[in-house]
């Protein structure tokens, strides 16, 4: 069972800056650097639906909800089994609790949809202020 763990949530103001990391663990011998897992990034404010934000496959091929792009960067670390994204010029509807998620196969376009994801981590707040 793959597992999953956030972190770098916080407070900022708008405008500001934030990093979260996701790592990776317990993947089976065979994947153990990722070869086979696309990933992602979603996010749920109180009282909405989880929405897909940033994706990556297996090549580095990323997908972004229209809300995001420009100002987030969803990256990947295989050697290390982390996803990170990268965001600035937060705006006040930035803020949710962020999760991220895997599944393994192979997008050309990595999806946005949680449907395609079976492994979830637990999440991490970001809260930003006006």
């Amino acid at each position: 069972q793959v597992s999953l763990m956030e972190s770098g949530g916080g407070s900022v103001q708008a405008g500001g800056s934030l990093r979260l990391s996701c790592a990776a663990s317990r993947f089976p011998n065979s994947d153990r650097y990722m070869g086979n897992y696309y990933m992602a990034w979603f996010r749920q404010a109180p009282g909405k639906e989880r929405e897909g934000v940033a994706a990556i496959n297996n090549y580095g091929t990323t997908s972004y909800t229209n809300s995001v792009k420009g100002r987030f960067t969803v990256s990947k670390d295989s050697a290390h089994a982390q996803i990170y994204l990268e965001m600035n010029n937060l705006e006040p509807e930035d803020t949710a609790m962020y999760y991220c998620a895997a599944d393994n196969g192979f997008w050309r376009a990595p999806p946005l949809s949680l449907s395609e994801y079976e492994y979830w981590g637990q999440g991490t707040q970001v809260t930003v202020s006006s």
